[in-house]
């Protein structure tokens, strides 16, 4: 083992560790980026523009559309960008971006079309203050610990989702939505681009890892079997988890369940995502990773079809927990499973081609599931188990991932797994 490699083992475990400084400012960057805000408050507004404006509610919906696209389109140059010139001269600009957006819309005036651009900006820079840019960032500083600490970063979404909402609507309550969007813009700036600023730094990758991490090719990596099964893998988990929880609410409330329990539903799925995804983390850094996915997928899986046959409160709620204590784990397992395979040199671009598997994933299963209910009239348990099948057909398709070693690269990973599954590292 190298000494770089020894001496990060070491440390890493230690939270004096400068890297947990890294791990926070990525925590609380999340917390206020593109992935918490627009998602979690966007709703709350159509309303309130829909009285000022007078503007109707499918069209005030495809702002979000517009702002979903445009991140699906434009994470592939971000990574691009994050890769080659670093993560924070690229976070710190979106963050700007994303914030004077944010502002502009406070002085909105009766233009729809100007309600679609700044949408379209915000799009085009989420990804930038979201995971992508911190997820590079974390693994350079964590090789034994790197789950657990790109755990708590994506826990930032969660607990963003959380607040931010009670924020917004109670701006949204006693004051205006003017000033609702006003503060978003200040929390996303005040918090995320002084921790980013100050704190957010690459390391020196070790020794033995930027020997094989710069043999990498790009191209080697798209067109090999091991991406192309992590993406797919990603793709077809948001097909099914992203059309479970669009049409939740209206599946159990069309089944008796009252709309407050309903709400409750929805609330479970943040609470326990918060918790996969801290316990994912700690999970990812002692076992072999595919296995690990194999199981959240396992809870996806049950999840749905305990919703396909929901009818009670109680039901609803288990199903709504197992659905969400998987979705945490998912944003966890991605950029590892990336990082082992390729490396961090390309980190950034190859996880932001599995993000738009994501999107694309995830705008198609609400559409497929609300077009199965249109033509039979109702939520019948046989349409939702079968949404359960795309999220089963990567369990299977995981079994073909290799043991850890980069992938396009002439030399071996220094990490590597034991037949059980376990990370070690390689003596060298």
């Amino acid at each position: 083992m190298t000494l770089d490699a020894l001496e990060s083992a070491r440390t890493e475990t230690d939270w004096k560790y400068p890297g947990w400084k890294i791990v926070l400012a990525g925590f609380f960057g999340v917390m206020v980026s593109f992935a918490a805000i627009v998602p979690y408050t966007f709703g709350l507004f159509i309303k309130p523009l829909s009285l000022s404006f007078g503007w109707h509610r499918d069209a005030l919906s495809a702002g979000f559309t517009i702002a979903a696209l445009t991140v699906a389109g434009a994470s592939p140059a971000l990574g691009i960008l994050l890769d080659r010139f670093g993560p924070r001269r690229i976070v710190l600009p979106c963050i700007v971006i994303f914030s004077l957006a944010l502002a502009s819309l406070a002085g909105l005036s009766s233009s729809l079309m100007r309600f679609y651009f700044t949408f379209f900006m915000i799009g085009l820079v989420g990804n930038g203050t979201a995971y992508i840019g911190y997820s590079r960032a974390i693994s350079t500083w964590f090789t034994r610990r790197r789950g657990f600490a790109l755990s708590i970063m994506l826990a930032g979404s969660g607990c963003g989702a959380m607040l931010l909402p009670a924020i917004t609507q109670g701006m949204l309550t006693h004051f205006s939505w003017r000033m609702a969007y006003l503060l978003l813009a200040l929390i996303a700036f005040a918090i995320g681009f002084p921790l980013t600023a100050c704190f957010v730094r690459e390391w020196r990758l070790p020794k033995a890892q930027a020997e094989h991490s710069n043999r990498v090719r790009i191209g080697a990596a798209v067109v090999s079997r091991t991406f192309w099964i992590i993406a797919i893998t990603v793709c077809l988990y948001a097909l099914s988890v992203n059309g479970a929880i669009a049409h939740l609410s209206a599946l159990l409330t069309d089944r008796g369940v009252p709309a407050q329990g309903a709400a409750y539903c929805i609330s479970v799925i943040g609470a326990t995502g918060l918790v996969g995804r801290l316990i994912t983390g700690l999970v990812l850094d002692r076992f072999f990773g595919p296995r690990v996915s194999q199981i959240m997928l396992l809870c996806t899986v049950a999840g749905i079809v305990l919703l396909s046959v929901a009818t009670t409160l109680g039901a609803g709620l288990t199903a709504a927990g197992l659905i969400g204590f998987s979705m945490g784990s998912e944003g966890d397992i991605t950029p590892y499973l990336l990082s082992r395979y390729f490396g961090i040199e390309r980190l950034s671009t190859l996880y932001a081609l599995t993000w738009t598997t994501y999107a694309i994933g995830g705008a198609t299963g609400p559409l497929l599931l609300g077009r199965v209910f249109d033509v039979m009239g109702s939520y019948r348990p046989i349409t939702i188990q079968l949404l359960a099948v795309p999220a089963a057909i990567p369990c299977l398709l995981l079994f073909l991932l290799p043991r850890y070693g980069l992938i396009g690269s002439k030399g071996e990973s220094p990490i590597n797994t034991t037949p059980d599954g376990v990370v070690t590292e390689t003596l060298s």
